[in-house]
């Protein structure tokens, strides 16, 4: 065996031992479970999943990592694209509620036990986390100083409030895999753009 099949070979199963960890995590809590839970999961030794983590610790670090750095990564493309502020909301509302039904367990990991890390790994993982709040809230500046939104809109409210609603969605999809994530994307975006109230036109009298 080649040693790039091997690289490949190995890279799968930290892969898989990742999501171990993540539905582990998930399901049980970071204090309420152990590396054998997740050795257990992945059917393997407790002492066999030491070659991928070398403590529960790692393995939680590892698994929001991999829960948060694809769906960052998308945002840098969706800010930096010459789309409407619509569209750019849209694709944001999209690669966040997917990236919930495609890594499930992690980014759930991610919003509720990242804060068990120790400091340094926090402050890396925050980095991102950061990162893609701010780009968000610089779609919604772009969205004002375009006209497509009113000018006295708290942008950085504006973004936390759509991050908010991702992850409650998220957190759904991850519980129930029989919802219509097209569904619910188009929702959410009709609610964040139109609102609740009705939009109606205004009759003006007419002069005599």
């Amino acid at each position: 065996m080649s040693a790039h099949t091997e690289s490949h070979k190995y890279q799968q199963q930290r892969l898989q031992a990742i999501r171990s960890a993540a539905a582990v995590f998930a399901e049980k809590g970071f204090h309420g479970s152990s590396t054998r839970d997740i050795a257990e999961h992945m059917g393997i030794k407790q002492g066999s999943l030491y070659y991928y983590f070398k403590s529960k610790e790692e393995a939680l670090g590892e698994v929001c990592l991999f829960g948060i750095e694809d769906y960052a990564d998308h945002m840098k493309v969706i800010a930096a694209s010459d789309q409407s502020f619509e569209s750019k909301l849209m694709a944001t509302i999209t690669s966040h509620l997917s990236s919930y039904r495609e890594r499930n367990e992690a980014l759930k990991v991610y919003n509720d036990e990242r804060l068990y890390l120790p400091e340094e790994k926090r402050r890396n993982l925050k980095v991102l986390g950061s990162g893609y709040r701010q780009l968000l809230e610089e779609i919604f500046e772009e969205g004002v100083r375009s006209g497509a939104l009113r000018g006295s809109i708290d942008c950085h409210f504006a973004a936390q409030a759509v991050i908010g609603i991702c992850n409650a969605w998220g957190d759904l999809i991850v519980r129930d895999p029989d919802l219509d994530l097209f569904d619910i994307i188009q929702k959410c975006t009709d609610l964040l753009i139109n609102g609740f109230r009705e939009r109606r036109t205004i009759e003006r009298p007419i002069d005599q």
